[in-house]
């Protein structure tokens, strides 16, 4: 079976009462869609615990990105060559601190240097949108939206900006034949959604943030079987 979730935000035990709800098997896959760290109070141990899953698949979010950007840039020794670049991870920090990433760099910062780099290099494998075939359906992947969308477009043609921060459009079906599975803004904020927190189905899109952070569900969605699953 092929399960979805996204923007766990370091909400480690709703994930591993999630991964109990589902009872996510060996041969299941979880994909999880972008926006893992930041804002909650556990992203190392949500980062750890996926790290060691060989069936949970990881998609990039702009909260990775950010995350990525800054902890590489403070990770290199500061070189002449490197010192001009420097004051843009500096930049990068101060916006990504403000935008939730204060909890992730601390709990970064107690980690060894081994785990750091084990940690960052995990991050930088997460794929940037995942094609899927299930229950007789297909399904593309991602954890915001489609800018610059053209149904003949390629996937691989995006570039990440693309993918992971320019919310879909919701009132607009995107693919004739497949639908679009998302993140990255609560179900909450989507003005036609009749279930607050709840995931949202309409028009070939399937919406996965229902607020965990912010209060509201944890919820999955099983890709074969249409089954939702809320923590």
């Amino acid at each position: 079976m092929y399960y979805c979730c996204s923007d766990l935000h370091g909400c480690y035990d709703r994930y591993r009462k999630l991964l109990a709800e589902i009872d996510l098997r060996d041969e299941d896959t979880l994909f999880v869609l972008g926006d893992v760290v930041d804002r909650g109070p556990q992203t190392m141990e949500l980062l750890l615990d996926m790290m060691e899953r060989i069936n949970v698949i990881p998609i990039l979010g702009n909260h990775e990105y950010m995350a990525i950007q800054v902890l590489r840039g403070l990770l290199q020794e500061v070189t002449e060559e490197n010192l001009p670049g420097f004051g843009d991870t500096v930049e990068m920090l101060s916006h990504w601190v403000n935008d939730g990433g204060r909890e992730t760099l601390t709990a970064f910062q107690q980690l060894d240097r081994e785990q750091q780099d084990a940690v960052l290099d995990y991050l930088t494998e997460f794929s940037l949108y995942e094609e899927v075939e299930a229950g007789g359906r297909s399904f593309v992947l991602v954890h915001a939206g489609l800018m610059h969308f053209s149904e003949g477009r390629p996937l691989e043609d995006y570039a990440p900006h693309e993918l992971i921060f320019e919310q879909a459009d919701y009132g607009r079906r995107y693919f004739s034949h497949r639908t679009l599975v998302t993140g990255h803004i609560p179900t909450r904020l989507i003005g036609e959604n009749p279930r607050p927190d709840r995931i949202y189905r309409n028009l070939g899109h399937i919406a996965l943030d229902c607020g965990c952070v912010y209060g509201g569900m944890l919820g999955a969605i099983c890709l074969d079987t249409g089954e939702e699953f809320y923590v």
